[in-house]
């Protein structure tokens, strides 16, 4: 590639019940590419992961396919879908709306640590 650039793959792969997120790492860039499958939960696919009353990680993306509500701990609610951007400050929890998996690629470098034990 010109310029210096250069491809990357996956780095590590976590997975949990109905989904998973690829992490890959570029100097201090850290982008993650969530699955989240129908029927996924954080409250029930990560919380015991993560070990936390609601997700603490904060969430800078883009959702590529699919949609998800996110409930704040203060009970806001906002949903996203294919085509949005999305800023979703720690705590809160998410879950997968319809019958199609959710793609989201996170680009905050919190999502380090998410879902990592």
């Amino acid at each position: 590639m010109a310029g210096g650039s250069k491809a990357v793959g996956k780095d590590e792969v976590r997975e949990f019940p109905n989904g998973k997120v690829e992490i890959a790492k570029l100097g201090d860039a850290v982008i993650g590419r969530a699955t989240f499958q129908p029927g996924w939960r954080w409250s029930e696919s990560v919380k015991p992961i993560a070990g936390t009353d609601s997700c603490q990680n904060h969430h800078v993306g883009y959702c590529v396919a699919g949609r998800m509500m996110v409930k704040m701990d203060d009970g806001t609610e906002i949903e996203t879908g294919a085509g949005d951007a999305y800023d979703f400050p720690p705590g809160h929890d998410g879950w997968v709306l319809g019958d199609d998996a959710c793609i989201m690629v996170d680009v905050d470098p919190g999502i380090a640590t998410y879902a990592k034990k």
